[in-house]
Order: structure tokens, then C-alpha cells, then sequence
């Protein structure tokens, strides 16, 4: 049996707020007694950027906008050298989450050229003829939840003169809809509407789909990289006329994150009506929506 070091968080979520106490038990288990020369507990936070392929002439422009931004950085010494008995020990720590001076603690998000990310990491530094132990644990950090603002529905209309077509001959058509709001909770679904009024060509599909809009910018310019989260399918075949299509969708909780705009970077969202008819023609209906943390 091996020495196994681990990280234990009081709370099972691993859901944190700004001002909180990161509170938990470092673990260790070992079938012996060992020797050890300290250990450490780090707390660390940061923005990982980088720039898209497409965009590789442009990097040296980006030299200095994709290193990490660090949020937040604490380091503590948890024991000093001894020894560590056999069986199970427990240490336990409290650290708050507090911000580094002149910076913010953003959510946590993973997206594709942008991803904040908070982690605890334990180090057990051992003699050179000893391997040393280290453990990682990643925890998420999220807004305090404010009051959910009013919704303000939007109606909107797609026929051939107003929507983006892919290739030519688009079918003469008409559908109209409305969205609760584009204003909207990750907490709560998006929703609203669709009617199919006329149209000449039966539809094969009508799909919903989230976009994620990353931008990594500077003073010298920026790289905006747009990148499907998901797809749902809200109609299937050539539906029918006149009659309303619920829209639902749930937003995923790692994928998005309130819309944040800041000068080295911005997370914006967006969701598109997409419309496939049975001759392979597509039609698209952009809407930007603004994500919050609401109640």
C-alpha cells in the first residue's frame, strides 16, 4: 500500500462566492511513518487565453494579451518539516477566497479560447531519495445571485428578405415568434415561440442553437472565435402551420457563465433559429442574449 495524499472540501459542490472561506481536510493515508520536509497548501486562480488557429499571423499582435491573468494567489505553509505517523491524518484548513489587488474573482467557465479556473493544491516535500507527493483540487467560484429583473418579451419575424440564407432560391416563406426575454438567468430556461405562417417548400427541421462568442483582445487588436455549445431540435418534419412551437432551453452549467466584458478578454453568448428545409436550404435568425446570475 502507497502513500495517497487527498483534498476534502466541506462543502459537496464545491460552490463558492467572493468573501467565503474555502474550509476543508487535507488527507493522508500511509501504511507507514514518514519523514517529511514541510507542507504547503496553494490556492490559486487565473484566465487562460489563447488564440485560435485561424488567427496564427496575428500572435506576436497577442504576445503579451494571452498570458494568464492570475486572479487569485495564496500560499500557505501547512506544517513544518517532521514526521507524518501511520494510518490516516487529518489536517484541516480555512482560506479565504479573496481576490489579488486591482483584480476580480470572474466565474468559473471552460470554454474553447477562454477558461477561468480556480484550484487547492497540497505539496509534501520529501529528501531527494524520496518522491515528492502533490494533490489538485478544483473548486468553482460563482456570483452571488442578484434579484431577477422583468422580462421584456421580443417579437420577431424571418421571411427571405431578413434572414441569413446559405445558397440560392430560397422558398418563400413566413414565420413569426416571440422570446420571453433576451435578458436572461442561467438559472432559469430560455423560452418563447414559434409559428410557421406559409411556406412553399416543406421543412425538414427547425433547430435551436447556443453560441458562445470568446474575444482576446489588446491595444494592437482582438481574435473573436464563435463556437456552437449545443443544439436542440424543437421541430421535426414539415410541421404544421399556424400553430405555436414551444422554445425551451436549459443552459449548461460548465459551458456558460454570466456575459462578461473586460479589456483583455469578453464571454459573450448568443442563440440562433435555424430553419432546414427538405431541399437542403438553411435560414438563420441571430439573437445576442446577455446571460446573468439572477434568482
Amino acid at each position: 500500500m502507497s502513500i495517497t495524499l487527498d483534498i476534502h472540501l466541506r462543502k459537496p459542490d464545491k460552490v463558492y462566492h467572493e468573501g467565503e472561506n474555502i474550509t476543508g481536510t487535507i488527507v493522508i493515508n500511509t501504511p507507514t511513518d514518514f519523514k517529511h520536509d514541510g507542507i504547503s497548501l496553494s490556492m490559486e486562480g487565473a484566465v487562460n487565453l489563447q488564440i485560435s488557429s485561424k488567427n496564427v499571423g496575428i500572435i506576436e499582435a497577442f504576445y503579451n494579451a494571452v498570458k494568464p491573468i492570475q486572479l487569485l494567489n495564496v500560499h500557505c505553509e501547512v506544517s513544518a518539516p517532521g514526521r507524518i505517523p501511520a494510518g490516516k491524518t487529518e489536517i484541516p484548513f480555512d482560506l479565504p477566497l479573496q481576490a489579488r489587488p486591482n483584480k476580480t474573482l470572474y466565474e468559473t467557465y471552460h470554454g474553447v479560447f477562454i477558461n477561468i479556473s480556480y484550484g487547492l493544491r497540497c505539496d509534501i516535500k520529501r529528501s531527494f531519495l524520496s518522491k515528492d507527493l502533490q494533490k489538485a483540487q478544483q473548486f468553482f467560484v460563482q456570483y452571488v445571485p442578484r434579484p431577477l429583473e422583468p422580462f421584456r418579451s421580443i417579437n420577431f419575424t424571418m421571411n427571405p428578405t431578413s434572414i441569413m440564407a446559405k445558397g440560392t432560391g430560397v422558398p418563400d416563406f413566413l414565420i413569426r415568434g416571440q422570446l420571453d426575454s433576451t435578458y436572461c438567468s442561467v438559472f432559469r430556461p430560455f423560452t418563447g415561440h414559434v409559428i410557421l405562417e406559409k411556406c412553399q417548400t416543406p421543412i425538414r427541421s427547425v433547430e435551436l442553437q447556443l453560441v458562445r462568442v470568446e474575444t482576446c483582445g489588446c491595444a494592437e487588436g482582438y481574435a473573436k472565435d464563435a463556437t456552437e455549445i449545443q443544439n436542440i431540435q424543437i421541430g421535426e418534419g414539415d410541421i404544421p402551420h399556424n400553430i405555436a412551437i414551444p422554445i425551451y432551453m436549459v443552459f449548461p452549467r460548465l459551458f456558460t457563465c454570466p456575459t462578461l466584458i473586460t479589456p483583455s478578454f469578453k464571454i459573450e453568448f448568443e442563440v440562433n433559429l435555424v430553419v432546414i428545409f427538405e431541399n437542403d436550404y438553411l435560414v438563420t435568425e441571430n439573437f445576442p442574449i446577455m446571460l446573468t446570475r439572477e434568482l
